[in-house]
């Protein structure tokens, strides 16, 4: 069996590190990606040991960095059999009349641009190929607009939306397309969305086990492993105490 190279961007933290470690484990070859060097060095250094890795450092809502980094992977490294779009990202937690613009373009072009960037760069070759995988990592919040979510939301909509769009496109050139919609996952999420607060985040995930990165981790790689007819098109993950975006069952 031929050994499978996958791209992972948001590679460096939560869901995408966990599937980075994941993938390695099973022998899947590694384009970690990233903005920060140091956790992108680390990663590499760790799974080099059982696979093969290389780093791209690069920001998916800057276009050019993305068509300039993807253009300058090594050679070995050029055939992208599986793409998972991770990187993503939530800016503070406000109603639509006192949000804030640069909350709102952060989302907007990290969730959607970013995702849209990275794919323009990879899907031709999948489709001169007639063969490839993409999983779309969206949320509930791309299923159910919540309180104070709206352009979160929005984003994760429209993710939502580009994963059908994508499967309906690629339909014709054999590439399976999947989306994964977490509920609570535990991580730099919330502390990323309340801009560092962690007393603020921590409370997000008291009373309740929350998902962990290494159970979507576990999901993705599933999904990945099916006999290729079989594409797993929209998965929503829960937490056991998770009946929707607004209810928790909390201690």
């Amino acid at each position: 069996m031929n050994q499978k190279t996958a791209f992972i961007t948001g590679a460096t933290s939560g869901i995408g590190k966990a599937t980075a470690q994941l993938f390695a484990k099973n022998n899947i070859r590694l384009i970690l990606c990233g903005r920060r060097s140091e956790r992108l060095i680390q990663l590499k250094e760790e799974l080099s040991k059982i696979t093969d890795v290389t780093t791209l450092q690069f920001d998916v809502s800057k276009k050019d960095e993305v068509f300039n980094a993807i253009e300058s992977l090594p050679k070995e490294f050029q055939k992208i059999d599986i793409l998972i779009n991770n990187a993503g990202n939530a800016h503070g937690l406000s109603t639509i009349q006192d949000g804030n613009l640069d909350d709102w373009d952060a989302m907007l072009d990290i969730n959607v641009k970013g995702l849209l960037y990275v794919s323009k760069a990879i899907l031709p070759q999948m489709v001169n190929r007639n063969n490839g995988f993409v999983v779309n990592i969206g949320s509930i919040a791309g299923k159910e607009v919540y309180p104070n979510g709206n352009v979160y939301c929005a984003s994760k909509y429209a993710v939502n939306a580009l994963n059908k769009g994508m499967r309906i496109d690629l339909n014709k050139h054999n590439i399976r397309v999947s989306a994964i919609h977490p509920g609570a996952v535990e991580t730099e999420f919330s502390e990323v969305r309340f801009k560092g607060d962690t007393d603020k985040a921590k409370n997000v995930y008291k009373g309740f086990k929350a998902l962990q990165a290494e159970d979507i981790a576990d999901i993705i790689y599933f999904v990945v492993t099916r006999p290729y007819h079989v594409n797993i098109e929209d998965l929503v993950v829960y937490p056991t105490a998770q009946a929707s975006a607004t209810i928790l069952n909390k201690e």
